[in-house]
């Protein structure tokens, strides 16, 4: 949460709710939507960090609202984000440990649990090809979004499919 802060930070001050409301409508419906309370959590952290400044705005009829912007310490952290590539194997994967331990503990089926995991998958494919139908056609991130992750699922499908082969 901390680092896509910072990022929209970057293009203006803004305020917390404003923040949450910018990810929510680049990300569009399949990404988990951020607390509100999350989000004020962070950017406090984020400004104890020295990251980013904030202050307080007047409003005539409302209570003052926060506004926060980007320090050059912060903008420093975005472009090094950036900058680094993302390494995420899933080797540490809850699934195959549960899959690992199965037959090792004597307190699960191999293929009972590829069974019901695969339909898990199916299942979160289905939803996540409706939440694809109902965002914003003109929203090209949150469709690559989902797209992605359906792309992932299938892949975690054939490999399911390894699994079973590989154990039957």
């Amino acid at each position: 949460m901390r680092l896509p802060l910072l990022a929209l930070l970057a293009r203006g001050p803004a305020h917390g709710y404003e923040l949450k409301q910018d990810l929510e409508k680049l990300l569009g419906g399949a990404y988990p939507q951020p607390n509100v309370g999350q989000v004020y959590v962070t950017l406090g952290r984020l400004e104890k960090a020295g990251l980013i400044e904030g202050e307080d705005v007047e409003q005539a009829d409302r209570p003052n609202k926060r506004t926060y912007r980007l320090t050059e310490a912060g903008r420093e952290t975005v472009l090094g984000w950036f900058e680094t590539t993302t390494d995420e194997p899933r080797i540490r994967d809850e699934f195959f440990m549960k899959l690992a331990l199965a037959r090792h503990t004597g307190m699960a089926d191999q293929i009972t649990l590829i069974n019901k995991q695969r339909r898990q998958y199916l299942n979160t494919m289905r939803e996540l090809s409706k939440l694809g139908a109902a965002e914003d056609p003109d929203n090209r991130i949150a469709q690559l979004l989902v797209e992605g992750a359906v792309l992932h699922l299938q892949a975690d499908l054939d490999w399911l499919e390894r699994c079973q082969e590989e154990l039957e």
